[in-house]
């Protein structure tokens, strides 16, 4: 690829290698294979009647709007695990490192608006679903159980409507 390719947007730099650029450009968004396992057990568990990346901050991987939470599966990488440590990528380190710290804050801003608003946030990142799927589903029923669904006509009532 040529230079002009990558600098179509001017947001990302001119990659050193092109086989890590191929690698970082096949990560995908949605429905990663964390996602996807995690959904699975939700699903073996009883605990359907999510919806995925609803429209709200964030668009969370998981939510029960009518119980008002939101379940966000982070990758390792893109997110900074706190408990994986990752080191930056050896070329392009300040990108990296200004994107990482967005990301990061874009996560917190998210989460404090979501917390804003009456719902309760659980993040699970890639390592804990691969290492531990059945502790992250407990995490999850535990506070799926606590919350009552909300109705509407409950908000309704209390408007005199």
């Amino acid at each position: 690829m040529s230079d002009e390719e990558y600098l179509r947007d001017g947001r990302a730099p001119v990659p050193v290698n092109e086989n890590i650029s191929k690698s970082m450009r096949s990560n995908k968004g949605k429905n990663t294979k964390p996602e996807l396992v995690f959904r699975k057990a939700l699903r073996d568990n009883g605990m359907s009647g999510y919806r995925i990346h609803w429209k709200i901050p964030g668009k969370p991987d998981v939510a029960y709007p009518g119980r008002k939470i939101a379940v966000f599966v982070n990758g390792c990488f893109w997110h900074r695990c706190p408990y994986c440590n990752l080191s930056l990528p050896k070329s392009n380190v300040e990108f990296w490192k200004n994107k990482f710290d967005r990301n990061v804050e874009r996560d917190g801003r998210n989460t404090r608006i979501l917390e804003e608003d009456g719902w309760t946030v659980l993040t699970f990142w890639e390592c804990e679903v691969k290492k531990d799927l059945p502790g992250t589903v407990e995490r999850l029923r535990t506070v799926w159980a606590g919350k009552s669904p909300v109705h509407a006509s409950a908000d309704t009532e209390e408007d005199g409507l």
